[in-house]
């Protein structure tokens, strides 16, 4: 049995639940995973019974329960400091902090018009009034972050962090519905889906026999 096991959601769409999960694939942690079914009368049910909590995902590492995404990986950054999943930087680390907690409290309707769905084809869709405007403060902390503290490698901060984890739904969804993007949005949605994580997390989504989310969602 493995150390740690995260409970998830449906991988189609399930956006919360990429979060943690891509930063263990990066972490190269072996982890058991199981996934309960979304949108279903017995989801609330399920998530008490398996996963001990009220909320996906949720990770289980011994006695200990942890859910809520940016808290698995504040855990997880713990548990594993000579990865960094936080930058070493103090100013970077501070600035990793700051833009993955606006992205779990906020951005909700950027995140409510282009909701995560990776069963839609590919075809922009513009967004429209307080979403447009939080998409482009999104590709503004991209392109600062690469600018400042991006030179080792091709993510926010060089090398995978905790920022990339919280923002790779995003990146899904600008790829889904952003049609022809900026080169520096483009090249960083590139090197994000491009990563072992992503690759088998689209994967899995496109083996799931359920119906939800509808390709027109």
């Amino acid at each position: 049995m493995a150390e740690f096991h995260l409970f998830i959601g449906n991988k189609c769409f399930s956006s919360w639940s990429l979060r943690p999960w891509i930063a263990m694939k990066q972490l190269d942690l072996p982890f058991e995973e199981t996934v309960i079914r979304l949108r279903q009368p017995d989801t609330k049910a399920n998530i008490r019974a398996l996963a001990r909590s009220e909320k996906l995902p949720c990770l289980h590492h011994g006695r200990r329960v942890i859910w809520e995404s940016i808290a698995i990986l504040e855990y997880l950054a713990e548990l594993f400091a000579d990865a960094h999943l936080w930058p070493k930087d103090q100013d970077a680390r501070a600035l990793a902090r700051s833009m993955s907690a606006e992205m779990h409290a906020g951005f909700l309707e950027f995140r409510q018009q282009w909701g995560m769905n990776l069963r839609r084809k590919k075809s922009p869709k513009p967004l429209e009034g307080a979403a447009r405007d939080q998409a482009k403060r999104i590709e503004d902390y991209w392109r600062r972050m690469r600018a400042s503290f991006g030179g080792g490698g091709p993510f926010l901060f060089g090398h995978f962090t905790a920022a990339d984890a919280m923002y790779a739904p995003v990146v899904s969804r600008f790829d889904t519905y952003g049609g022809t993007l900026s080169p520096d949005t483009r090249a960083y949605c590139d090197a994000v889906l491009a990563t072992d994580g992503m690759r088998q997390w689209y994967a899995g989504a496109a083996a799931e026999p359920w119906p939800e989310p509808s390709p027109d969602e």
